[in-house]
């Protein structure tokens, strides 16, 4: 199996935990942002870990969403509102439960399209968030 190109079948990952989604989700997530870091400037390991810390918290994430949502397809908003109206049992100390459950809808897409291979959707999606970003 090649697991950097993947096309599973929408129907089976809609049958998935949308927590799970959200598990494989933060870690897509989490490279993405690890790259965009990277391939923006010269910064130390230490920087580079404190920046990506900064980006894969949930209230950053959460921030960030909103600059998606009015390009999301109404089947990406399914899947996001499903992850977000997920039933986690708890949050983070440095975010609000709101914040969290968002993050955690985000999470879920991500996990969703890198499953299904779309990840020119990913690209697509990951640069609307960080416009303006530093």
């Amino acid at each position: 199996m090649d697991y950097f190109h993947l096309s599973e079948d929408k129907q089976a990952l809609l049958d998935m935990s949308s927590l799970g989604l959200a598990y494989l989700g933060d870690a897509v997530y989490e490279v993405m942002v690890r790259s965009w870091l990277c391939l923006r400037g010269k910064l130390t390991p230490g920087r580079l870990h404190r920046a990506a810390l900064d980006y894969v918290a949930a209230p950053r994430q959460a921030r960030l969403l909103e600059k998606l949502l009015p390009s999301l397809t109404e089947e990406e908003v399914r899947v996001y509102k499903r992850g977000r109206n997920s039933n986690p049992h708890a949050h983070p100390r440095g975010a609000t439960r709101q914040e969290y459950q968002i993050a955690t809808g985000l999470e879920t897409l991500f996990g969703w399209l890198y499953l299904q291979g779309e990840t020119q959707r990913l690209n697509q999606l990951f640069d609307r968030m960080m416009e303006g970003e530093e």
